[in-house]
């Protein structure tokens, strides 16, 4: 097994590593979503509708493999991402457009990082966030978008950020997903409802307003008190359960990829020059 693209200690794996990252799916995807030419593609070519977990199992199982995996399984399966994107195009939109792939993985540090903080109640430093937003550029970089389309540093996505908070106008394609996204067709059928309802307030809470109020989610005093006291019960109970506890879900997402990687035949490898063959 050959080296990973990260090591134990950087922050992206720190931050990477919990569970409880997953709940906040919904945040980043319907902010990724919330851009048009996202949204599009995602409406006219995804499974999501029809199939979440699914969705939710490719997601999760590619981020794990990029930040945990070894450097082959990162690129093989990134290659097979870039593969598949290579098909979604549309009027007006292609996925392999690097303006859509610096804001897909603007979203995935920003929801990351904002979690992280508040769940272990430790901000940040300035010099941390540039340290780990320089090393989420690769969810970006590693599908081919050139990184001197991305901020340079964590000042300049600050600025890019807000920006498209503040610019950002959803379509129709982007009220359709959210729908799909919060209203799920999962097989539990009522005994999820609980668990979608909590999600549902978290992603609406973890949203910043300018997005939330355009997907026409109702807030006031009384929903902001229930999200708080949801977020104060996770950040009481979640980071005093046990690492392998938190770490489950990246053990099994990344142990299925695995599995998924060795049933794939191997990467054709260049003939090496200036030997011999038999």
């Amino acid at each position: 097994m050959s080296e990973g693209l990260f090591r134990d200690g950087d922050l992206i794996r720190v931050v990477s590593r919990e569970g409880v990252l997953i709940a906040a799916g919904g945040t980043a995807s319907l902010l990724q979503t919330a851009h048009p030419g996202v949204a599009q593609g995602v409406y006219d070519h995804s499974y999501t509708a029809g199939d979440p977990l699914r969705r939710l199992r490719m997601t999760m199982g590619w981020v794990y493999a990029v930040v945990f995996g070894d450097r082959d399984e990162a690129e093989r399966f990134s290659a097979l991402v870039r593969r598949a994107h290579g098909r979604v195009t549309g009027p007006g939109y292609r996925a392999d457009d690097p303006e859509l792939q610096v804001w897909v993985a603007a979203t995935l540090f920003a929801v990351a990082a904002q979690l992280h903080q508040y769940l272990f109640r430790r901000a940040f430093t300035e010099r941390e966030l540039d340290e780990y937003y320089r090393q989420t550029k690769v969810f970006a970089t590693i599908l081919g978008c050139p990184e001197e389309r991305m901020p340079a540093a964590y000042p300049e996505f600050r600025a890019y950020y807000a920006h498209m908070i503040q610019t950002l106008e959803i379509s129709d394609a982007s009220r359709a997903i959210a729908r799909q996204v919060l209203y799920p067709r999962l097989p539990f059928g009522r005994a999820a409802e609980p668990g979608l309802a909590a999600i549902r307030l978290l992603t609406a809470g973890l949203t910043p307003a300018p997005i939330r109020e355009q997907y026409g989610w109702p807030w006031d005093a009384a929903r902001e008190r229930r999200f708080h006291l949801l977020m104060g019960t996770l950040r009481t109970v979640y980071p005093r359960l046990p690492l392998r506890v938190r770490t489950f879900p990246r053990d099994h997402y990344l142990r299925t990829t695995r599995e998924m990687l060795a049933r794939m035949p191997a990467p054709r490898r260049p003939a090496a020059h200036g030997g011999t063959t038999a």
